[in-house]
């Protein structure tokens, strides 16, 4: 089998099919299409039989709840590719993309990873456009640090080798799962590649974890961040460093992040000002800074 793609199924009867038809439509003949119904309540067990019945590249299987992360883990341990992709069953793909991009999996067979495009947030105001260059990568911190992939970890707009997941999972219970797992397969990998060629459409969801995300959850995404031990520099630090005002404001805990300073020559408006109160009063005053000035602009705006 040359191509596992695993959907995640959980209560998307709306979306499903769409989702589903943008990948069967795909003329690649040896690919399987695992849809993992996680204990939907609505008509999702059914539309994974229906599809099963359609096409015989597509299997349906039916588990008891356990998350984005344990569904995902369940289609990993039964697929059968020599690569893998996961697709969001509230997503779907753009014509040919699986197809254009085996074709280049196939023709560098030396690619562990390929990451293609994607509309971020399709139909809302925060809408925009991921893209790429033709490029190859075979130094993990040059592909992090110049992609800014730190940005962009989201499983679903990439192509894997599936023997990248022999030692990794995703983490069960955890918010932004896909943090935590892609440095392990990027440490796994030893040539990661980016394409221009195909384009995953990211829905917004407005239910999802990055529009409801609390406190206690960006925590948890800025501890995926520091236990991954990825190559840093200013840019990716400064990116953390949002994330821990940002959890600093909503819970009131003290920062955990690290101090560093930065080139503040590099930064200009708004982060520029971040990057100098930092250099000169440390985080714990940015934090607090931070909270006071949104205290004050927020009510403003109500």
């Amino acid at each position: 089998m040359l191509l596992s793609v695993v959907i995640p199924v959980y209560n998307v009867e709306q979306t499903l099919d769409k989702c589903v038809q943008s990948i069967a439509c795909c003329q690649i003949q040896d690919m399987e299409i695992l849809l993992v119904d996680d204990g939907s309540t609505d008509s999702s067990p059914d539309l994974c039989d229906c599809w099963q019945q359609r096409d015989s590249r597509i299997n349906s299987f039916h588990k008891d709840n356990g998350g984005l992360s344990d569904a995902r883990n369940y289609g990993i341990e039964r697929a059968t590719g020599q690569y893998i992709t996961f697709v969001d069953s509230d997503d779907y793909l753009s014509p040919s993309t699986l197809d254009e991009l085996m074709e280049t999996a196939i023709r560098h067979p030396d690619y562990d990873i390929i990451e293609y495009g994607a509309v971020i947030n399709e139909g809302s105001k925060w809408e925009r456009r991921l893209t790429f260059d033709d490029r190859t990568y075979t130094d993990i911190r040059d592909y992090w640090l110049s992609t800014r992939a730190y940005e962009h970890t989201y499983a679903c707009n990439k192509i894997y080798r599936r023997k990248l997941f022999e030692q990794v999972r995703y983490p069960v219970g955890h918010v932004f799962e896909d943090a935590y797992t892609l440095p392990s397969l990027l440490r796994a990998a030893s040539k990661v590649a980016t394409s221009r060629k195909g384009l995953y459409h990211y829905c917004l969801n407005p239910h999802g974890i990055t529009q409801t995300a609390d406190g206690h959850a960006l925590g948890m995404l800025l501890q995926a961040h520091l236990q991954s031990r990825m190559p840093m520099d200013d840019n990716y630090y400064l990116h953390l460093l949002n994330i821990q005002i940002d959890v600093s404001g909503l819970t009131g805990s003290a920062p955990i992040l690290f101090h560093r300073h930065l080139n503040s020559t590099a930064f200009r408006g708004k982060q520029k000002i971040k990057v100098i109160i930092l250099n000169i009063f440390g985080i714990n005053a940015l934090c607090k800074i931070s909270k006071i000035l949104h205290s004050i602009v927020a009510p403003s705006r109500s």
